[in-house]
């Protein structure tokens, strides 16, 4: 089979991969965009039924189209979004090929450049952009047994409540996911526990601007580290029916068991740390600090915003927060699903390159990595905070095609120069 030779090859047709085409072309690189299924397939059949945007449609999109027929300060459910990033394929005319699943990338011995095995045939390329985004290998602790009669599975599997077996279920982990999960399980009468551990709680919106907003004027937005010892703290914020702050003292009052973080089980019983009071106390904190530094700006920049004071009060502590639950007997609770919301980690083996450190995390510098040809796009805080996000990800792609063309110019004087001395 012929080999097919491109100068530049990204890996994902998502909203990396369309943003990498986006700016490839507008530099002038010769590209193509290798996806194993459709464009933006991880938003159709990687999510539950009901997912909405967690940012509204003005902000979580690309510079260059707005998401049609949509209210710019609504939530786009998850068919908008992809049918968003295929029409924008479409719109950039990028050069796309689906079906394509890339299962090995290695540098090209005796020539610089790199060959990839595919399920269509061997591509050679001068460069290799991995465009496959965060959430590649769902992780679900090895904490309760497999065999532990309960129905197991990632939030990544979850469709809908009439999905799961009848009975209670526990969810495991408070961010955006496990919260979101948790209320449409509750609001759809189920008995639900729910895990929380440490987290942000941002308001949705305040003294009427959403919260994106505020972390826009407030620059956190651009902030290029995270702060030490929060680098692995998720955050609890909601788009669904409408958009609303969530707030866990008023799940625990509509029925849910707030529970400590899940540490254990033996013999069906699982044990929970005795820090949900504080974890809660801490998302509060967060919250409090967010309307601080918005009045502050609003008062400093003379904006004329209505005050919200209702907005600050927090209410009492339920009984779950007061007198924890610190162990739960599966059958007697009657749970019957776990729900793992505990994220997802990287699976780098196809790519056969000196590009990762011991713990097999890429080693890069805004996205160019230690391997000269090799960039990888849409890890979160790639530059900055918002490098995971849809308008993140679109600048972050900018400045890797900038690069990519930079060192194309490079070569190309050296094969000038190369020929003139001849």
């Amino acid at each position: 089979m012929a080999v097919e030779e491109v100068d530049t090859i990204v890996v994902g047709g998502g909203q990396a991969g369309i943003a990498m085409s986006e700016h490839l072309t507008a530099c002038g690189v010769p590209h193509l965009v290798l996806e194993r299924h459709r464009i933006a397939e991880r938003w159709r059949s990687a999510r539950w039924d009901s997912l909405a945007m967690n940012g509204p449609a003005w902000h979580d999109r690309f510079p260059g189209m707005e998401f049609p027929n949509t209210h710019p300060d609504s939530f786009p459910n998850k068919e908008t979004v992809a049918d968003y990033f295929e029409a924008y394929a479409k719109k950039i005319a990028a050069p796309v090929r689906c079906g394509v699943d890339v299962m090995k990338v290695e540098r090209r011995k005796g020539r610089s450049g790199f060959s990839l095995d595919t399920s269509h045939g061997r591509f050679d390329a001068n460069n290799v952009v991995v465009a496959t985004g965060a959430f590649q290998s769902p992780i679900i602790p090895p904490i309760v047994p497999a065999d532990s009669g309960v129905l197991q599975i990632h939030s990544v599997a979850y469709r809908n409540p009439d999905q799961l077996p009848a009975g209670a279920v526990l969810i495991v982990g408070a961010g955006s996911s496990g919260v979101q999960i948790a209320e449409e399980l509750l609001l759809a009468g189920r008995r639900i526990y729910l895990s929380v551990g440490p987290h942000e709680r941002p308001p949705r919106a305040y003294r009427t601007r959403d919260y994106c907003w505020w972390l826009g004027v407030l620059g956190k937005w651009d902030l290029e580290t995270r702060v030490p010892g929060r680098e692995h703290i998720t955050i609890a914020v909601s788009g669904a029916r409408g958009g609303h702050t969530i707030d866990f003292r008023r799940l625990a009052a509509a029925g849910m068991t707030l529970l400590g973080m899940t540490e254990a089980c033996k013999d069906g019983t699982l044990t929970f740390k005795p820090d949900l009071a504080e974890n809660v106390a801490q998302g509060d904190a967060n919250y409090l600090a967010v309307l601080d530094e918005a009045d502050a700006y609003a008062l400093h920049n003379g904006l004329d915003l209505p005050e919200e004071p209702d907005a600050r009060v927090i209410g009492s502590d339920p009984d779950c927060m007061t007198n924890p639950v610190l162990s739960l007997n599966l059958v007697d609770a009657g749970v019957k699903t776990i729900i793992w919301a505990t994220g997802y980690g990287s699976d780098y083996s196809w790519l056969k390159v000196d590009a990762f450190d011991d713990r097999g995390r890429p080693k890069h510098q805004r996205g160019v990595s230690s391997e000269s040809g090799i960039y990888f796009l849409g890890l979160p805080w790639q530059s900055r905070r918002g490098s995971a996000f849809i308008w993140g990800v679109w600048h972050d792609a900018k400045h890797v095609a900038d690069r990519i063309a930079t060192q194309r110019r490079y070569l190309a004087y050296h094969a000038a120069a190369k020929a003139a001395a001849r």
